[in-house]
């Protein structure tokens, strides 16, 4: 399959550059004055055709008056064929022109690719040849476009394209061209059909959706999950079942046990009503991006998506989840109050479904007192950055702050560069000295990084891939260990 970029209509027909794109005619209505209009490729070869003709007569020694009157006759009747071609077309348009609709998904997954499907509706009585560009977004890349279209008579004829988004936020679908051909195919002229919708563009759900699937069978492993809560563990009382062969002989009811004459046991669950709260940075950080080798995004778009999946886990466990924004201007600074319950992912995807990392500078420091100031219940509270050494000076008293109240798990992306850098094999001097210097960067980073640990030693610094697991086990052990 050709790449999407390269998929972009590269033909003569260029929707946003040529001439014939005036909008004059947006639909029948008493102000579509003009017609621009385009000769068919068949009238191009018919008077090419005259011509040739006319040349080919006066070689042959045809005299030079009839070959002008022939001419001036077969320009007249084809100036009248056409003319009436055109009124019988306009006239036919504007008593039932096609109508344009879309199949818009309820919304789209960054990344995700998705067939559009979409519809050209004909009332009429007559048959149109057309051309269609449709007008997506520019943060979308698309396939299968522009579409040379038939619509029958009375009929609906269904097209498909594809669409991959490129960016999260909301993506808007402007009236799609048509270069209609009219009724005999002497001309052609554009029309603009359908509405203006709009869509949004979440993070890609995959790795919540594959969580999912895979907690139900007690498969977690597959996907790095290493913890999984074993019947009778945990501090709160859950419930009262059978015993079975390995239950904890403490933990057996005796009041339950005689009176339902058979061993009966209490089983306990991890403490619940907890609350886990996010610190995104939105900084320059984040706009690190590790281009083709992943399906994801920037750093920051994969921090997203860990950050969804644990938000995820965590309601299901029953703790509250909420989350604030950093390193960014004032006016776009998101904060989600934490709440429990189904609708809280929702609402926490609707609050962050849209901000971008700005290249501006992450004040760690100034987003710890802002969340000391709104957040006064111990939480766990979760920082998602992308640490370098010279952040250090800066993030420790940030740390330091937030650990006065809660409990903090630092996490930091690492960059898969630098990794292959280090990994590459030393053929050349150039290379010698890329490897050193990945080497000697990665150990500043990881000398740094260990510093910030404190007493808890809550730090996660992977590759953006691993990060969704990581940040999961991380949360479970708080949550077995009890230090919440």
């Amino acid at each position: 399959m050709r790449s999407w970029k390269a998929a972009r209509p590269t033909s003569c027909w260029r929707p946003c550059s040529t001439a014939w794109t005036r909008r004059a005619f947006d639909g029948p209505g008493p102000t579509n004055v003009r017609l621009p209009l385009i000769p068919s490729r068949a009238t191009l070869w018919t008077v090419a055709a005259a011509g040739g003709a006319a040349i080919v007569a006066l070689v042959a020694g045809v005299p030079y008056d009839t070959v002008v009157k022939a001419a001036i006759a077969a320009a007249i009747v084809g100036t009248l064929w056409a003319l009436v071609d055109i009124m019988r077309s306009m006239v036919a348009w504007r008593h039932m022109p096609l109508v344009w609709k879309r199949r818009m998904p309820a919304a789209l997954a960054l990344g995700v690719q998705h067939n559009l499907a979409c519809a050209l509706v004909n009332e009429g009585p007559n048959t149109w040849q057309v051309e269609l560009f449709d007008h997506v977004d520019p943060s979308l890349d698309f396939e299968g476009l522009p579409l040379k279209v038939l619509v029958p008579a009375q009929a609906r004829t269904e097209v498909h394209y594809l669409i991959v988004p490129r960016m999260r936020g909301p993506v808007s679908f402007e009236p799609a061209e048509l270069r209609v051909r009219t009724l005999h195919g002497t001309f052609e002229w554009v029309r603009r059909v359908g509405e203006k919708e709009s869509l949004r563009v979440y993070p890609n759900f995959a790795a919540v959706s594959r969580y999912a699937w895979l907690a139900s069978d007690r498969r977690l492993a597959d996907i790095g999950i290493k913890s999984y809560a074993q019947r009778g563990a945990g501090t709160d009382f859950k419930q009262l079942a059978d015993y079975q062969v390995g239950d904890a002989i403490r933990h057996i009811d005796w009041k339950a046990t005689l009176k339902h004459s058979r061993p009966i046991v209490r089983q306990f669950q991890d403490e619940r009503d907890q609350c886990v709260m996010f610190l995104l940075d939105c900084g320059r950080r984040m706009r690190a991006d590790e281009g083709p080798a992943s399906r994801n995004g920037s750093h920051f778009d994969e921090a997203l998506n860990a950050m969804m999946l644990l938000a995820y886990v965590a309601l299901k466990e029953g703790d509250e989840v909420g989350a604030m924004t950093f390193g960014t201007d004032a006016s776009d600074m998101r904060r989600f109050a934490p709440r429990k319950g189904n609708a809280a992912l929702n609402g926490l995807m609707a609050t962050l479904y849209d901000v971008q990392p700005k290249a501006t500078h992450s004040d760690y420091l100034l987003a710890a007192r802002d969340l000391m100031r709104v957040q006064h219940k111990r939480a766990l509270i979760v920082v998602l950055t992308n640490f370098r050494d010279e952040d250090a000076r800066e993030l420790e008293p940030a740390l330091q702050l937030l650990r006065s109240r809660h409990l903090v798990l630092l996490a930091s992306l690492r960059e898969r560069v630098l990794r292959e850098m280090a990994e590459q094999p030393l053929d050349t001097h150039r290379q010698v000295v890329e490897v050193a210097g990945a080497h000697l960067f990665a150990q500043t980073r990881s000398d740094a990084f260990q510093k910030l640990a404190g007493r808890d030693g809550l730090l996660i610094d992977v590759e953006p891939a691993h990060l969704p697991a990581e940040l999961v086990n991380r949360y479970r052990a708080v949550k077995r260990a009890g230090l919440l």
